[in-house]
């Protein structure tokens, strides 16, 4: 029976070319080869699984090499290299620092560096996991990795790098190894996958990948375990299952569900993926970046961004386009805000299902989505062309009935005064069916709409005014005394510090308000700072006041008070202070001298 050989041994890159997702590192390296300036150290930073140590094997096979090719590639034929692979190297040694740390190992190494190589032209030293060794152990070796001999390159290797001290840093050329991007992993999975004759689906390499987190070795860990699973069948309903994942349809029907306005249908889902083993917190996280996709793919210069397969992709362009960008930047912080409170709340099923609630209740169902498109492509009767009115106007005119006339009719019949026998049709009545171009949403009663005659005119400017006086005089015009002002006034300025406008509610409580004639309010204010920042309350002001006191004659007006008015003066000392009160109560003095007091 053959041995089992893991993917991610196996199928371990042995040129640069192969190396997966570090191009900026293999040109690097290559470059560095051809021009034969190769360092004495180096030092390859990242995180577990991006290439690091698969990098340094390379790099030393291939400056061994006896047949460098053009492409600065290993031959894998000469004598260097196939000793190499079959791991029989005397110029190629490792040195694991996790179990060999102290400083007798690393005495151990510097002795062999001073034995020049058998074949070929350097004796390299990879140790990996260099952070690993003690203090000790890396003074040990500081001055034979600031000057080793001309035969001899270290390659170290770390995913720790900020454990290192300074001292051995300053002394290499280091390598930031990045992540390797989800399309990467996915497509060695994929050539993977044909050479080994197992059937998969893209959509789940992409879900392994993602699983990954930009690790190559750990995704193909999770290969093998799907393949023995599925029995080499790599589905996306496999991979989710075998890996306890949270996939796409339940976000898709979540998403579906608020919607909808769905509030019962999405608790039930949140419930069934309690009841399946997932955190809220993840079901959060990843509803979140379900979102972020929805926004990125309504856009198709975006959707590149989207790491998923071409299904998925789909999906996402289809429900993005159901969903307004209000909804989803609602959503979005809503569930930011739910992330940020998880840890700190008690009772986090309760956290989560109340963002739930609250994003269904924003959510627009189809009929109100439908709705609200029409009334934004609607155009408003002031906006259409007088000859559109007229076509409008016409079309109308069979809905309503001939015996009542309007004003419009009146004004066109006394134009045509010599044409009697032509009478226009009657256009509106008292209450008429609305018409199509009323903008959507209204319901109930209409309100009255100004008459509009087929010339295109509407009413005076005369007319209009004298329906806004007739409005006014039926609004009540109660009198109110100074006290009743400024019991209201305080009660609006109270409501500005509770709602954190202190700033306006430090202006507006500086001096009192003063009633004049007519109703008219005056307040003094310091500068025209303030007096600006009052202005942008100053309608709702004016409305409140006018509410409570029940007098829409009442006018405010903010005047910037000049210096010289302000008689109030601040005292500091005691003596300024006494004087004051003497001032105003002269009898003061006669009470302090009767009682022999001393000012102090």
């Amino acid at each position: 029976m053959e041995q089992f050989v893991v993917s991610a041994r196996k199928y371990r890159p042995a040129i640069f070319e192969s190396v997966v997702g570090q191009k900026h590192i293999t040109t690097t390296l290559k470059n560095s080869i051809s021009t034969n300036h190769l360092p004495q150290a180096f030092l390859f930073c990242g995180p577990r699984g991006v290439g690091k140590t698969t990098c340094a094997r390379i790099l030393a096979k291939t400056i061994n090499c006896l047949n460098i090719g053009a492409n600065t590639e290993p031959c894998n034929n000469c004598e260097s290299c196939t000793s190499f692979n079959n791991g029989q190297s005397f110029n190629i040694i490792e040195l694991d620092a996790a179990s060999n740390n102290s400083v007798d190992d690393i005495r151990t190494l510097v002795e062999q560096v001073r034995f020049a190589p058998q074949i070929g032209k350097y004796r390299v030293f990879i140790i990996d996991e260099v952070h690993m060794l003690s203090n000790q152990a890396f003074n040990a070796f500081l001055k034979t990795l600031e000057e080793p001999p001309a035969h001899a390159i270290f390659i170290l290797a770390t995913t720790e790098r900020h454990k290192i001290i300074p001292t051995i840093l300053s002394r290499c050329q280091i390598f930031d190894f990045h992540r390797i991007k989800l399309e990467d992993i996915a497509h060695h999975l994929e050539f993977i996958a044909k050479s080994e004759n197992i059937k998969y689906d893209s959509d789940a390499l992409h879900i392994i990948a993602q699983k990954a987190d930009g690790g190559l070795r750990d995704a193909c860990s999770m290969f093998d375990q799907i393949v023995s699973f599925s029995n080499a069948d790599v589905s996306y309903q496999a991979v989710i299952t075998n890996l306890n994942i949270l996939d796409y349809d339940y976000y898709f029907a979540v998403t579906d569900g608020f919607l909808n306005k769905d509030i019962a249908g999405t608790l039930l889902r949140y419930d069934q993926i309690l009841a399946n083993g997932f955190d809220g917190l993840n079901f959060i996280s990843g509803l979140a970046s379900h979102f972020r996709n929805l926004i990125v793919a309504r856009n198709p210069a975006t959707v590149q961004l989207i790491e998923t397969g071409n299904n998925i992709k789909e999906k996402y362009k289809e429900q993005g386009a159901k969903c307004t960008p209000a909804f989803i930047f609602y959503c979005l912080n809503t569930c930011n805000e739910t992330e940020l409170n998880f840890k700190q709340s008690k009772n986090t099923r309760l956290l989560v299902e109340l963002a739930l609630i609250k994003m269904a209740l924003q959510g627009t169902g189809k009929a109100e989505e439908k709705k609200n498109d029409i009334s934004e492509q609607t155009p408003s009767f002031e906006s259409i062309k007088t000859e559109e009115k007229v076509e409008i106007v016409q079309e109308q005119k069979e809905e309503f009935p001939k015996e009542i006339k309007t004003e419009s009719t009146i004004s066109q019949s006394s134009v045509n005064s010599n044409t009697q026998n032509s009478k226009l049709e009657t256009l509106q009545a008292a209450q008429p069916k609305p018409l199509s171009i009323l903008p959507l949403g209204l319901s109930g009663n209409i309100p009255k709409i100004n008459t509009i005659s087929i010339l295109g005119g509407q009413k005076k400017e005369s007319e209009k005014k004298s329906d806004d006086s007739a409005n006014e005089k039926n609004l009540p015009h109660f009198n109110f005394t100074q006290e009743d002002l400024e019991t209201q006034w305080t009660l609006y300025t109270d409501k500005l510090k509770e709602g954190k406008k202190v700033f306006l509610h430090s202006t507006l409580t500086t001096f009192k308000p003063e009633l004049k004639e007519n109703f008219e309010v005056i307040y003094n204010v310091m500068n025209s700072t303030q007096k600006e920042d009052l202005n942008v309350i100053s309608m709702d002001f004016l409305g409140f006041l006018r509410k409570e006191l029940k007098n829409y004659s009442l006018k405010l007006t903010f005047e910037i008070v000049s210096n010289d008015s302000i008689k109030e003066r601040k005292y500091y000392t005691v003596t300024e202070k006494f004087k004051r009160m003497e001032e105003l109560n002269p009898n003061i003095t006669l009470f302090k001298e009767k009682l022999d007091m001393e000012i102090i």
